[in-house]
């Protein structure tokens, strides 16, 4: 991490954690101000079958084993006063062999007012947007492998790990819980090489709401984070809805020319979750979604979560792990788990809770529908996501380059570790 990104970071976490102490001089009610803070990481031993003529570290590879850290994040909140929250981030991903730098970046810095439970306002830099349930997920209580990245649906084009600086509106009213939000994507400097891609011009600001009805017990709406299970702790089942729009955002073209065609991005989404918690402390969670995602004239995308590749690639998936994984078309995501009741491993009490999950696109880019399967099994230490062992297997399709048909699959096999400090 460079001097400046160092001063940086401590310049925040001074004025954070002294914040609460300078307002409280003001305060002349009994009201104290709370401060939490933790940290948490998810540590990876992986396998995986790479895409063909992959090159690590620009050597050919067919397979390869690697370490990593897929995610550290340090989370420091702070009430205030019983109106103002105040909410920071730290972290980063993909810790791995082709990282020179390890830096903890400042994912997320806002502030919140309460002027009621119907209507709360936020600005800053965050996660607070709209489209559906995954469009931002908490890593910390997921319950597959990784998070659906497709519903990250600009993530680290002209977001910041699907963040944002923006303004938004939240709140519950009954079982009904809303949120509109603002967001002012990066600027994108890159020319779009005939194909439809991110536009290179003055970025537009990005509307986007998800509203859902709560027909059980409520989620807190405190973060933009929602929660992946909650075993048998919360029973709830939600349907929701929501859209994304962005005006001008993809060109097939340099963006500056009269010639280029210009694309909204529009897209909206259909989604519904349940948690029920069943006797003896077992638990089924579950999520649907209906996704239609709209980037402009057969835009695709090849992601490749964590890639330990550097290049190479002769298939349309690109190098490592890589698939096409969002674009313009129609996506249903599904996921289903079974949480056990508690039980002895090595004398210690753990919560064993098996899950799949399966992506099923109709890209318009596609002359083949595009199907990966997630299969994932969690070991929770005494029930809890701060101890959390989890083994799992990614099978991907691989798409022909010229006849854009699947010709096989590959797979990846990893083993994480989770754990958290509080």
């Amino acid at each position: 991490m460079t001097d400046k990104k160092t001063q940086l970071l401590s310049v925040l976490i001074v004025t954070l954690l002294l914040s609460p102490t300078f307002l409280l001089s003001q305060n002349t009610g009994d009201f104290k101000p709370i401060i939490k803070w933790n940290a948490r990481a998810q540590v990876w031993l992986r396998y995986s079958d790479l895409n063909e003529g992959s090159l690590v570290n620009n050597e050919p590879t067919s397979s390869f084993t690697d370490i990593s850290i897929r995610r550290i994040r340090i989370p420091v909140s702070a009430q205030i006063t019983p109106k103002l929250f105040v909410y920071t981030l730290f972290g980063g991903n993909n810790y791995n062999l082709k990282k020179v730098e390890s830096p903890i970046e400042v994912l997320d810095f806002y502030a919140e007012y309460t002027f009621s439970k119907y209507l709360e306002i936020g600005m800053g830099k965050s996660g607070w947007q709209g489209l559906s349930r995954w469009n931002i997920r908490s890593s910390a209580s997921m319950m597959g492998l990784d998070s659906p990245l497709f519903s990250l649906n600009t993530v680290e084009r002209n977001d910041d790990l699907g963040r944002q600086f923006g303004f938004w509106f939240k709140g519950q009213a009954g079982k009904l819980d809303y949120r509109l939000t603002f967001n002012q994507p990066r600027a994108i400097t890159k020319i779009p090489d005939e194909k439809v891609d991110f536009a290179n011009n003055r970025p537009r600001w990005k509307t986007s709401s998800y509203i859902k009805y709560q027909f059980f017990e409520n989620e807190s709406n405190k973060s933009a984070y929602h929660t992946g299970t909650y075993l048998a702790n919360k029973k709830v089942f939600n349907i929701g809805s929501g859209f994304q729009f962005q005006e001008k955002a993809f060109s097939d073209g340099d963006a500056q020319l009269p010639t280029t065609t210009l694309y909204n991005m529009k897209h909206w989404a259909i989604d519904s979750f349940l948690n029920i918690p069943l006797g003896n402390q077992e638990a089924i969670t579950a999520y649907l979604g209906y996704y239609n995602f709209d980037y402009g004239k057969d835009y695709i995308r090849n992601v490749g979560a964590n890639n330990p590749t550097n290049g190479g690639g002769i298939d349309f998936n690109g190098p490592g792990v890589a698939f096409p994984m969002m674009g313009t078309g129609i996506t249903w995501y599904a996921q289903f788990g079974y949480a056990f009741n508690e039980t002895k491993i090595l004398d210690s009490a753990v919560v064993i809770q098996p899950n799949i999950a399966i992506q099923h696109s109709n890209f318009d880019a596609l002359h083949d529908k595009m199907t990966v399967y997630d299969f994932n099994v969690n070991f929770l230490l005494k029930g809890s996501h701060a101890n959390k062992i989890s083994l799992g297997y990614q099978l991907r399709p691989i798409f022909d380059i010229n006849t854009l048909l699947e010709k096989g699959r590959k797979g990846m096999a990893v083993l994480q570790y989770q754990i958290a400090l509080k």
